[in-house]
């Protein structure tokens, strides 16, 4: 069967979609806005099914690859829910210490796409910890329409606080070098540049996909380097880059931006249409080179 694209469907229904993922419009109303693109016996209640990921296409580096290890763990997070859950993959073959990334998962909490993307960090020498913010709630429930319900439960500081605490587990991890970024998507994205602002002692260098932008006032104490992703139909996000990049120019933030051409918000997660295969491994090259130039530095 023909995996489908985003160009199988109308960017109109793309956008709906996008406003149903993040909560701007629920099931029903998703159905009725959708019901007159739903022609040839598509009914609109299919065209949501075809647009949900399918985790079975997510898996690009398998769970006991002999090139890692991982392991699911547990760690303080005292500001936060007091302990938090993360998933943490380590190079099998590193001699010594090795820089650390966190990794971010979207708006669902820590899915099976999110899991891969780290062991992908991991395979290219990073450590990589992506933590759970549902963690506190049972963890990631298996679906991720549960999983954006239950987020949106979570108190959003103390969530943030857990990253937080993530980000300073993997500076002191035993096998870290000290030198730590970040990764994240969407709601992730956002949550990467809310780290480069809370934490720059130890956030060395921040990648965002498609975040949500600080504040303007709050860009001045960002210390690391940025790489920021962004997909050119992505009307609701791209609406707050200008006046980050004018903050970032006048803070004197060391940033790299990219707008992806014809690509959709969500465009790097390769378990939906609204994937572009060539921007997501464009944007992966470009973010392990980005990474392997700001850690690995001696």
């Amino acid at each position: 069967m023909k995996r489908q694209q985003a160009t199988d469907f109308d960017q109109e229904l793309l956008n709906l979609y996008d406003e149903y993922v993040h909560g701007q419009t629920d099931r029903r109303g998703f159905l009725n806005r959708a019901a007159k693109f739903a022609v040839g016996g598509v009914t609109a209640a299919a065209l949501l099914d075809s647009l949900k990921p399918n985790y079975a296409l997510a898996q690009q580096i398998a769970t006991d690859d002999e090139r890692i290890t991982a392991e699911y763990i547990e760690y303080p997070s005292p500001e936060g829910h007091e302990k938090t859950r993360g998933y943490l993959v380590a190079p099998a073959q590193a001699e010594g210490k090795v820089p650390g990334v966190v990794v971010i998962h979207e708006n669902r909490g820590l899915n099976p796409y999110v899991e891969d993307v780290a062991r992908r960090a991991a395979t290219a020498g990073f450590l990589a910890l992506a933590p759970d913010a549902l963690a506190p709630l049972g963890g990631y429930p298996g679906t991720d329409d549960e999983g954006r319900l239950m987020q949106r439960e979570i108190d959003r500081n103390k969530m943030t606080e857990d990253f937080i605490a993530s980000a300073r587990y993997l500076h002191t991890h035993e096998k870290c070098t000290g030198k730590v970024g970040v990764v994240g998507f969407c709601f992730g994205g956002g949550m990467s540049n809310t780290l480069a602002v809370r934490i720059p002692d130890i956030i060395s260098a921040a990648v965002p996909f498609y975040g949500r932008q600080p504040a303007v006032e709050d860009v001045p104490k960002i210390k690391g380097a940025l790489l920021i992703h962004y997909a050119e139909l992505d009307r609701r996000i791209n609406q707050g880059w200008p006046a980050y990049e004018a903050a970032l120019k006048e803070a004197g933030v060391n940033y790299t931006a990219h707008i992806y051409e014809n690509a959709n918000h969500g465009f790097h997660n390769d378990t939906t249409p609204r994937y572009d295969e060539a921007a997501a491994k464009l944007a992966w090259q470009r973010t392990i080179d980005f990474f392997n130039e700001t850690l690995k530095e001696e």
